[in-house]
């Protein structure tokens, strides 16, 4: 992966999380045979070229949280804890 690919990418999708998801669909899509989006150099691997679609706005993402009907996020349920019995052992 090119650095300076990555910078640009950066630029458009700031949040690193969405960035590594994007950039590994995007591979996964160019390794079953689907066509580049942008022209490329020969040579250049599939994430650099899912780096340069995202740095010339080629690729987008849409976030939905918060479309589903609800105001905030899920609520978390807690695991429930396990009781450890804290009996002595008796000395044979």
């Amino acid at each position: 992966m090119k650095a300076n690919l990555l910078k640009a990418a950066s630029a458009v999708i700031p949040n690193q999380q969405i960035l590594v998801n994007m950039v590994s669909r995007r591979v996964r899509q160019l390794c079953l045979g689907h066509r580049p989006l942008v022209e490329f150099v020969p040579g250049l691997g599939h994430a650099d070229v899912a780096l340069t679609e995202i740095a010339n706005k080629k690729l987008t993402y849409e976030s939905t949280f918060g479309q589903n009907g609800k105001v905030g996020p899920a609520e978390v349920v807690q695991f429930p804890e396990i009781i450890v019995s804290t009996k002595a052992k008796k000395a044979a």
